[in-house]
């Protein structure tokens, strides 16, 4: 044989084989995501029908899990894990999985809350001036033949104060909007040292005119609008939850609607969401729920800030990008 012809050889086999991971879809998000991972050579199977229980049976055979919001990845499935080396979210928050847990067993544990917090402060957005212009009650009477232009007459937002807290990627996403708009605005994050519009919580009960959550759902952040809260600020406000439905004490909101300590409030989700936000719970449409729903200071949508054709590519680039620097080829 040629010496450069066996010279070849030896390099080829001494070259170090790539890293190969077999990875399990549990929920659907963009096709991309999978598309590329398999164009690595990596194997991905899906399982978006199967029960938690018939995942763990399974989950050993994977070295990593793609979820959204379906069930919770618990202690006892990462037990069940036992190869796995990492676990992505397509999405923002990781409140579903137990990553202190995770991150003690070496799993790489990430999100992709860089994918959707554009949609996400426009979603705010819209349904703040949706609320304030009377769109949606609006749109409804017209299409009934109601021409009613004074009972429909609206509010400026311009000249006021938004306060955000959190000012992660989408309360910091919200302010970029608002930009335009001639408000004063005012962030607190208890977890971040420098940031824009840096206030305290003090300044922020004395002067919001308007309140917009963008926190994760820890145990401190549970129902962390309540009656205390609510009372605190100065102002009667207006309030808008685009992060989790649990910061935010339904009961508590429905008598502050009902004296007039809140204005309005704009809910992209809501307290009684299942674990996998794709439906409310029916055993809890309780009277609190169904004063929201028809209350026409209350503009409702069902957990779909964030939820845009081009968020969902985002989401999946963003987590193929994390993904890639954690496990090089």
């Amino acid at each position: 044989m040629d010496w450069t012809v066996t010279n070849e050889l030896t390099q080829r086999k001494q070259k170090p084989t790539k890293l190969k991971l077999r990875i399990l879809f549990i929920d659907i998000v963009h096709p991309l995501l999978k598309q590329e991972l398999e164009k690595q050579n990596h194997i991905c199977d899906t399982a978006y029908e199967e029960s938690k229980d018939g995942i763990e049976g399974i989950i050993s055979n994977y070295q990593g899990i793609i979820i959204r919001s379906r069930f919770k990845i618990d202690k006892q499935f990462i037990d069940c894990g036992s190869n796995l080396k990492f676990i992505a979210r397509a999405g923002s928050g990781l409140e579903n999985i137990d990553v202190d847990y995770a991150e003690n067993k070496n799993i790489h544990c990430y999100n992709a809350a860089e994918g959707n917090r554009e949609a996400v402060a426009e979603h705010a957005l819209g349904m703040l001036l949706s609320l304030f212009n009377n769109l949606n009650k609006a749109d409804q009477e017209v299409r009934n033949g109601i021409w009613e232009r004074e009972g429909n007459r609206g509010i400026k937002l311009a000249g006021k104060t938004v306060a955000m807290i959190g000012y992660g990627n989408n309360g910091s996403a919200f302010a970029q909007v608002l930009k335009g708009f001639n408000v004063t605005i005012l962030a607190y994050d208890k977890y971040l040292k420098d940031y824009s519009y840096k206030s305290t919580m003090e300044n922020i009960f004395k002067d919001a005119d308007i309140v917009s959550l963008h926190i994760p759902l820890l145990v401190e952040t549970t129902y962390l609008v309540n009656d205390n809260f609510i009372n605190s600020f100065e102002k009667d406000i207006y309030l808008i939850n685009t992060a989790r439905g649990k910061c935010v004490n339904t009961k508590d909101l429905v008598r502050a609607l009902e004296s007039g300590k809140i204005k309005g409030a704009c809910l992209d989700v809501l307290e009684y969401e299942e674990t996998s936000f794709e439906n409310l719970s029916k055993e809890e449409l309780n009277s609190d729920m169904q004063y929201l729903i028809n209350s026409k200071n209350i503009i409702l949508s069902p957990h779909i800030a964030g939820w845009t054709k081009e968020s969902n590519l985002k989401i999946a680039e963003v987590l193929l990008n994390k993904f890639i620097s954690d496990f090089p080829q």
